[in-house]
Formats: structure tokens, sequence, C-alpha cells
């Protein structure tokens, strides 16, 4: 899989609440107090840069659910239809 820069991670931030971060990056490219407001401002990021993966963390870091954003493609599209 290519790498892309339109990537955001949805992870906890130390200081409480949820932080939008692109891979590799120290700083958070966003900030919200809940985690469904950090997937929405990350999902809006992607979109607005062309597609891409949003990854979404669970309170333990590690990865729980990942999201396709258009035009980006999925070689693995769920099967469900959230």
């Amino acid at each position: 899989m290519a790498k892309s820069s339109n990537n955001r991670h949805v992870v906890p931030s130390p200081k409480g609440g949820w932080d939008v971060k692109k891979p590799g990056s120290t700083r958070a490219a966003g900030h919200e107090a809940t985690q469904s407001a950090a997937i929405s401002k990350a999902r809006a990021q992607v979109h607005k840069a062309g597609g891409g993966e949003v990854r979404i963390h669970g309170r333990d870091g590690r990865i729980r659910d990942s999201d396709t954003i258009a035009p980006g493609r999925d070689p693995n599209p769920p099967r469900d239809k959230r």
C-alpha cells in the first residue's frame, strides 16, 4: 500500500480528550473533548485533503477501527454497510 500523507489518527490525549494527528507528527492537527467529535474532525480533514484513511485508537492506544474516506481506495472493503 502506498504511503499517503492524507491519513489521520484519532488518539487519546495525555491532557484529556482526543487528538487528531498525522502519522509521524508530534503536534496534534486538532483536539476535541470527545472521541466522536475528533473522528468527525479527522474525517473532514481527510476528505478536504483528497481522501485517505482515518485510524481510530482506543483508550489503550491500540487501533480499534479504520475508515476509508473517498476518494481513497480500500483494497479490502468491508462487507457490512455501516
